[in-house]
């Protein structure tokens, strides 16, 4: 898996880390992303996914006012990663064709539908399977000297940086999915 400790240390930028990384890099990451997901979730069941957790830290500071402190379930925390994922992924392949970037591309499948385990795994393997469909549509050569910046602590970010954007998103979920399947399955036990 990528290692985004020097960004989240500020010592690299996501343009730095993007640098290093090719378009096959991307669809391993995504697979092994993914992968993550779907093994800390491997033993949850239809409970488990719309348990609500004891989250000290829930701060949506974008979301919907009346909902800033709710804690997340486990399937609202996959809505979100996948697709704050998919809109990185979007954007990236804006980016590779040479186009500049004009607002969003987000569509996040409303928290409250997602109620079994099957959907949770559904969502994971659509947006796999979306992630790397739109890396298949980059061209043969990316213009990766286009860039934008999404917001300022982003900085400039080529194709590469805004879709690994998505990725250390996704990482920075990964133990609030871990806490909240802890926490699940002591409720259970």
């Amino acid at each position: 898996m990528i290692d985004f400790s020097p960004i989240k240390d500020k010592k690299q930028s996501f343009a730095a880390l993007a640098a290093g990384l090719t378009k096959a890099d991307l669809y391993a990451a995504t697979d092994e992303m993914v992968d993550t997901i779907e093994a800390i979730i491997s033993e949850a069941t239809d409970a488990d996914v719309v348990f609500v957790p004891v989250d000290p830290n829930a701060n949506d500071q974008f979301g919907i006012p009346e909902e800033k402190d709710l804690a997340w379930t486990l399937g609202h925390v996959i809505v979100h990663v996948t697709a704050s994922s998919e809109e990185s992924a979007a954007l990236a392949l804006t980016l590779a064709r040479g186009l500049p970037v004009e607002g969003r591309s987000r569509y996040e499948t409303p928290w409250e539908s997602v109620k079994t385990i099957v959907q949770l795994r559904q969502r994971l393997a659509e947006s796999r399977r979306m992630r790397k469909s739109l890396l298949d549509a980059w061209p043969d050569e990316p213009h990766l000297d286009v860039t934008y910046s999404p917001f300022p602590q982003a900085g400039e970010l080529n194709a590469i940086a805004r879709f690994i954007l998505g990725l250390y998103h996704d990482a920075d979920h990964l133990d609030q999915l871990r806490e909240i399947v802890r926490q699940a399955k002591e409720a259970r036990a």
